[in-house]
């Protein structure tokens, strides 16, 4: 199934950005931050969701926000929202959350490997969470940016070496590395979610698909065996709604 996105729609009412995605969209991945935190609206959800025919998934908060902190409370505190965020998705009856891997220090730039052991326990802590709250953790691949963790698929699998945590596949992000094939090739089998976007090959533009320098039909054809969802991840509403008709012509392609 075809869904969609949006950073900026956590700033927005999310009874107002329901009604509008489901205009469109089938599905929606919401975006757990500031108004749109699923810890602050999750019982008006269950209130209203019958109003909609569509399904969701939740992106948890990433907004100050490290689970890979140097500092030991600000590490516990971002570990206790992915908690909190995965225990309403429950109440919510929704089952996929994506989670990010966490960032390096912006200041100490010799401590990596510091960060990385502490990210890993705190993914293991993000498992266990998950188990208890029967949701499945989809650990996000990160684009190129100096203090985001996981960015190469080597990277993010040693992060989640030793847990049952699956994968978000983000193409656009995989681009930004030149590592969209090897990525497809290393998460064989372990993918939970995929966000599509496009991209010049140099930044997280969040393009709409077909304005970048993505070339989609091999990617998706390489996909084939991938029977979830794709999540548009838009800068806007009109771009979601121009990338899910360009979507849907290339997946026609591959099929025919």
């Amino acid at each position: 199934m075809i869904g969609m996105s949006c950073t900026q729609f956590g700033a927005y009412d999310p009874e107002a950005v329901m009604e509008m995605v489901s205009k469109d969209f089938e599905l929606w991945e919401i975006f757990s931050e500031a108004d749109g935190a699923v810890t602050r609206f999750s019982s008006r959800f269950n209130e209203i969701k019958g109003n909609y025919s569509m399904r969701y998934s939740i992106h948890a908060p990433i907004g100050d926000i490290n689970i890979a902190s140097l500092n030991e409370k600000i590490r516990e505190t971002s570990v206790e929202e992915m908690l909190r965020t995965m225990e309403h998705a429950n109440r919510m009856d929704v089952r996929t959350i994506t989670v990010h891997p966490g960032l390096y220090s912006m200041i100490l730039l010799d401590v990596k490997d510091r960060s990385v052991e502490i990210s890993k326990r705190s993914l293991k802590e993000i498992e266990k969470g998950a188990r208890e709250y029967g949701v499945t953790a989809a650990v996000e691949n990160m684009p190129s940016f100096v203090v985001m963790m996981g960015q190469t698929p080597e990277e993010l699998l040693d992060l989640i070496d030793g847990t049952d945590l699956m994968i978000c596949f983000d193409i656009g992000h995989a681009n930004t590395m030149g590592k969209i094939d090897e990525c497809i090739d290393a998460f064989d089998g372990r993918i939970a979610n995929i966000h599509i976007h496009d991209n010049a090959g140099k930044h997280d533009d969040h393009m709409t698909i077909g304005d970048g320098n993505i070339d989609f039909v091999p990617v998706l054809s390489k996909l084939r065996g991938y029977k979830g969802n794709y999540i548009i991840e838009s800068r806007n509403m009109g771009s979601a709604i121009e990338s899910k008709k360009r979507l849907e012509g290339i997946i026609r392609q591959i099929v025919l």
